[in-house]
């Protein structure tokens, strides 16, 4: 008997998801050729989406949002997938709306020295200090603690039959990357987070 449609979506789902290999530790996930995860593309073709990854509309409540960097004006925030697609470019919109990752070592941060602040690229509100930037050798930008505890916020991760703690920018919600146990003192604390997540202004020239 020849197998239906529903059964045939349903087995190439299953073998999507067989190849999504995560890197325990760092922020990677293996994506597809169209720049998605496999585990994402499983979870469409399913129709088993993460609940996790469909609270655009909530998160863009959370406040009025920062001060514009560029215009001294308030940047409202996004209410809309519409708005946030007309703000973000595509690969941003992945990253921080659809919690996708970047490719380890191609992000414009990873390797960046410059003394500033790096910013959600999302709404603009300051997110990290370069003085808590350090080289991680994960091919994502690392840092051992944010700005302030409420710049950023977390909730558990359990993608890819894992469990992580997941890091959003504490003003829009959007996605930055993941929080780990393994950085260096005083916090012991990693933030691997996405370069694309983030926008950077120097507060002092010259490089560190």
């Amino acid at each position: 008997m020849r197998p239906t449609r529903s059964r045939r979506r349903f087995r190439h789902a299953l073998w999507t998801l067989s190849v999504a290999i995560v890197v325990n530790g760092g922020c990677s996930a293996t994506t597809t050729p169209d720049g998605s995860t496999a585990a994402a593309t499983a979870q469409r073709e399913t129709g088993n989406e993460d609940p996790a990854r469909s609270r655009s509309g909530e998160t863009s409540q959370r406040s009025a949002g920062p001060v514009d960097r560029e215009t001294a004006t308030p940047r409202a925030i996004p209410t809309s997938e519409r708005e946030w697609r007309e703000r973000l470019t595509p690969e941003e919109f992945y990253v921080l709306r659809e919690k996708g990752t970047e490719r380890a070592f191609s992000g414009a941060y990873h390797d960046h020295h410059a003394d500033g602040v790096y910013h959600c690229a999302g709404c603009g509100t300051p997110l990290f200090a370069s003085e808590d930037k350090f080289d991680s050798g994960t091919g994502w930008p690392s840092f051992t603690r944010p700005m302030s505890p409420n710049r950023v916020a977390t909730e558990v991760d359990n993608s890819f039959r894992m469990q992580r703690t997941e890091v959003l920018c504490g003003t829009c919600g959007g996605h930055l990357g993941h929080v780990f146990e393994d950085g260096p003192r005083p916090s012991g604390l990693r933030y691997c987070i996405n370069s694309v997540s983030l926008d950077f202004s120097a507060t002092r020239g010259g490089d560190r």
